[in-house]
């Protein structure tokens, strides 16, 4: 945008933390006591679930839970742990129509996925019903998988995966609810795309995985090389009872 012209839209309206909405310097900056609650993921991490460890158990260390159960997914990485101000933004893109902030989250979930968004990538988003997606107007994951698009560079399959299933909120539910709540929810659109595709599955939040595992299994099965899970936030397990 031309500077004066920009000048004229920063007094009018001036940038804001995307958490707690005060006046910031830049568009998309957290103010510092936001920045200072955010917590970041980072390595050590289980090597599957990406869930963090206290301390460096060496390489490829996963934790029990997934060692008692493998997820069908190959990894699953998160920039930053869900509450505070990372879940304030997460629900304001969801739920409040802010639709901005996916251009904020996406370089945090880049950062936490390097590893994963290579010249091979494609991004598929985890889809909605046509009802909610009716209802809500847009679908945040896809516009999260959008965003790092643009920023990676890697191939984009929006309509790869569809949820012909309804599903009812899954607020509350423990794992293994989840998981029988969005059984046969999801089916590959597009399955000459995803055979033999290194597949990273885009989505806001990772809570017990449900979701992710009923995606990772039908795009398995439809024939993905790979199949790697990347989310702006997760709830983290006790790394301390793992």
């Amino acid at each position: 945008m031309f500077r004066p012209l920009q000048a004229v839209v920063d007094l009018v309206l001036p940038p804001r933390c995307p958490a707690c909405r005060v006046i910031v310097a830049d568009d998309g900056r957290f103010c510092l006591k936001c920045w200072q609650e955010l917590v970041f993921i980072t390595e050590p991490v289980c090597a599957r679930c990406g869930t963090p460890f206290d301390h460096d158990r060496g390489a490829g260390a996963e934790c029990g839970p997934c060692l008692a159960d493998t997820p069908r997914f190959d990894s699953a990485r998160a920039a930053l742990a869900y509450g505070g101000p990372a879940r304030t933004v997460l629900l304001a893109l969801k739920h409040g129509d802010r639709q901005h902030l996916a251009r904020v989250m996406a370089p945090h979930m880049a950062r936490a996925g390097a590893a994963l968004l290579t010249a091979d990538t494609i991004l598929v988003p985890v889809p909605l019903h046509w009802r909610r997606l009716w209802r809500r107007g847009f679908n945040q994951a896809a516009l999260l998988a959008q965003a790092l698009a643009r920023i990676s560079g890697a191939e984009l399959a929006i309509d790869a995966l569809e949820r012909p299933k309804p599903t009812g909120s899954s607020a509350g539910m423990g794992r293994r609810a989840r998981a029988k709540n969005v059984r046969g929810a999801f089916r590959v659109k597009d399955r000459n795309r995803i055979r033999g595709a290194c597949v990273v599955l885009v989505d806001d939040v990772l809570t017990t995985g449900a979701t992710a595992e009923a995606c990772a299994r039908v795009l398995r099965r439809a024939g993905a090389r790979e199949v790697h899970v990347l989310t702006f936030a997760r709830v983290v397990r006790d790394a301390g009872s793992l």
